[in-house]
C-alpha cells in the first residue's frame, strides 16, 4: 500500500509486525504502524518520529527521502514514546533543525530525554502558521486527545490534516494490501474506544475545529492515510465521541467457571436469535477485554452474564466492567444474568456498578441461575427477552 500523500509529502513511517501488545495491553495480531511524514519544499518539515522499536528503519527512511538536504523543522504533534522516541536522534543528527510543538510540549519534552531540547523549540499557539514555501502548516491545539500536549496540523495547499492519534487504527500497513472501510472500522474502533474513549468531549471539540477546514486527506500516526469518503470516517468519530450506539443489536458477554453459565447463555442466544434479534455473544474468559469493550460501545444493548466468585465478580468480569466505567460507557440498555450455587452476589454488584453509569437503562429483574438453568425459571428469561427486544 502506497502511503505517500503526494510527491512532496512523503511517508517515512515504520511497520511493527513483531509487537504482541500495543501499550503493553492491547493485542495487535496484525501489528501496528508508526507513521511519520516528510514535507519537501523550500524548507523541509519532518512530521513526528516513531517508536524505538523502529528506530533504525525510520532513520533510514527519513535519510532516503532527504537525500543531500537537511530538515529545517521537526513538528512534534504528540510526545507519547511510540511517536517521540527518535526526537533526540534526529535533533542530534541535524543540530540546526528546530523543533515545533505546543507550549505544553515545550514544557514536557525535557522529561523524555537526557538532553533538554526545549531551547530549540518553537512553541506555537492555536491558529499560528509556519510557511515552508508553497506549503503552509496551520497548527490546531488538541489537548487531551489523548494527552495534554497534543496538537494536529493542517497543510493548506494539499489540504492534508496530520491528525496525530486521531483517526488512527491498529494494524501494520504491510499486513493490509488495501484497507477497506470495514477493515479500518474494526481496528479503528477498538483503537479509539480503548485508547481515546475517555476523552469524547475533547474529541468533539477538535472535530468542531476541523469542520472549518477543507480536508482532502487525513494522515494519522497509526494506520492508513484516509483519502476517500472522509465523511464516513468523520461520522464514525462523531458517533464514538458522543457515546451513542453505532448499531442496533445485543452484545452478550459472559463468563463461565464450569460451563453452566455458558450453556445457559448460548441457549438464550439461540432463543433471542429465533425471535429476530441480532446477538453477538463473547466469552470473556477467552477474549481480550479490548475486544469486549469495543463491542459494548458498538451496540445499543448488552446482556452481561456473570458468576459470583469469592462473594464478588469473576475476575474477567470485574476487569470488563472496570474498563467500561473508565471509558465512560453510557446511553445503553443493559440486562443482567447472575449465577451462584449458594450465595449469588454478581447481580447486586453489577446493578450498583451500572446504575452509577450515565443514562443506562437497566432491565429488571436480574435473571438468577442457581447452578444450572431450569425450565421452571423460563418466565424470568422471557421477561428479559421481551425487554431486550423492545
Amino acid at each position: 500500500m502506497d502511503m505517500n500523500v503526494s510527491d512532496s509529502i512523503r511517508y517515512t513511517g515504520v511497520d511493527d509486525t513483531t509487537i504482541d501488545l500495543f501499550e503493553s495491553q492491547y493485542p495487535v495480531p496484525t501489528g501496528v504502524s508508526y507513521n511519520s511524514y516528510v514535507i519537501l519544499d523550500e524548507k523541509i518539515a519532518v512530521m513526528d518520529t516513531c517508536d524505538k522499536r523502529g528506530s533504525a528503519q525510520w532513520m533510514k527512511n527519513v535519510l532516503a527521502v532527504l537525500g543531500d538536504r537537511k530538515p529545517d523543522y521537526l513538528v512534534v504533534q504528540h510526545l507519547e514514546p511510540d511517536h517521540s522516541a527518535n526526537i533526540a536522534a534526529l535533533a542530534d543528527a541535524f543540530p540546526d533543525m528546530q523543533l515545533v510543538g505546543s507550549y505544553k510540549t515545550k514544557q514536557m519534552i525535557g522529561q523524555f530525554f537526557e538532553k533538554d531540547y526545549s531551547s530549540r523549540m518553537i512553541a506555537v499557539k492555536e491558529g499560528e502558521t509556519l510557511s515552508l514555501g508553497s506549503h503552509t502548516l496551520h497548527f490546531v491545539m488538541a489537548p487531551m486527545v489523548h494527552w495534554p500536549e497534543v496538537m494536529v496540523t493542517y497543510e493548506d495547499s494539499e489540504k492534508v490534516l496530520f491528525s496525530a492519534d486521531g483517526f488512527g487504527s491498529f494494524g501494520a500497513i504491510s499486513t493490509h494490501e488495501n484497507w477497506t472501510e470495514d477493515e479500518w472500522l474494526e481496528e479503528a474502533r477498538r483503537y479509539y474506544i480503548n485508547i481515546v474513549g475517555k476523552y469524547g468531549t475533547q474529541v468533539l471539540a477538535l472535530l468542531n475545529k476541523a469542520a472549518s477546514l477543507d480536508i482532502a486527506r487525513i494522515a494519522p500516526l497509526h494506520g492508513p492515510v484516509l483519502t476517500k469518503d472522509l465523511g464516513f470516517y468523520i461520522g464514525k468519530y462523531q458517533t464514538w465521541a458522543s457515546y451513542v450506539p453505532e448499531e442496533a443489536g445485543i452484545f452478550f458477554p459472559y463468563a463461565s467457571i464450569h460451563g453452566n453459565t455458558k450453556k445457559a447463555v448460548l441457549d438464550f442466544v439461540s432463543e433471542l436469535t429465533k425471535k429476530g434479534a441480532k446477538v453477538i455473544p463473547m466469552d470473556l474468559t477467552r477474549t481480550d477485554v479490548s475486544y469486549a469493550v469495543e463491542k459494548a460501545y458498538e451496540y445499543d444493548k448488552m446482556i452481561l452474564a456473570a458468576p459470583t466468585y469469592d462473594a464478588g465478580l469473576f475476575p474477567c468480569v470485574e476487569d470488563f466492567v472496570y474498563h467500561l466505567e473508565h471509558k465512560l460507557y453510557q446511553n445503553r440498555t443493559v440486562g443482567l444474568i447472575e449465577n451462584g450455587s449458594w450465595a449469588p452476589q454478581a447481580g447486586k454488584i453489577l446493578t450498583a456498578r451500572f446504575s452509577a453509569m450515565k443514562n443506562i437503562t437497566l432491565v429488571q429483574p436480574v435473571v438468577t441461575i442457581k447452578t444450572t438453568r431450569k425450565a421452571a425459571d423460563q418466565a424470568a428469561w422471557d421477561v428479559l427477552a421481551d425487554e431486550m427486544l423492545k
